[in-house]
């Protein structure tokens, strides 16, 4: 299992942004990421310095926009393949409500929520109750 560190993760999106900034080519996942950033211009900045970017929320307890990047660029690979199973249709039902961008960051309040649970019991993230989270989401 491909499991990069906190520095690789930091890299990988500052050097979407310069390639973006720059309209160079885009691989893979940069793609994807690449429309993340598009949707986080107070972020800009950031990416545009990697020594900032590898010192951002540094022992602060400050939100962490790398986490928040990484948590969107998830949401997208799950949305563009539908897995789980139904993600998409959630998300198109929030959709009918909110604006893409909003309904994206109730997904990611789902998914965020269902990591740290597996974090705090030490086990694997359960499936079951991140679909559930997920429909309470998408009714609520």
């Amino acid at each position: 299992m491909f499991s990069p560190s906190r520095d690789d993760v930091r890299l990988f999106f500052c050097t979407t942004y310069r390639k973006l900034h720059e309209r160079l080519p885009l691989d893979g996942a940069e793609v994807l990421a690449a429309t993340v950033i598009e949707q986080h211009p107070e972020l800009h900045a950031l990416l545009a310095d990697r020594e900032a970017a590898q010192q951002a929320g540094a022992g602060t307890g400050a939100a962490q926009p790398f986490l928040h990047l990484s948590l969107h660029l998830a949401i997208a690979e799950q949305l563009s393949i539908d897995q789980p199973p139904g993600i998409r249709a959630l998300h198109g039902k929030l959709c009918a409500r909110l604006d893409a961008h909003d309904a994206e960051h109730r997904l990611i309040d789902c998914l965020a929520e269902t990591i740290w649970q597996a974090q705090r019991d030490g086990s694997a993230p359960d499936g079951e109750a991140y679909l559930e989270r997920l429909r309470r989401s998408a009714s609520a």
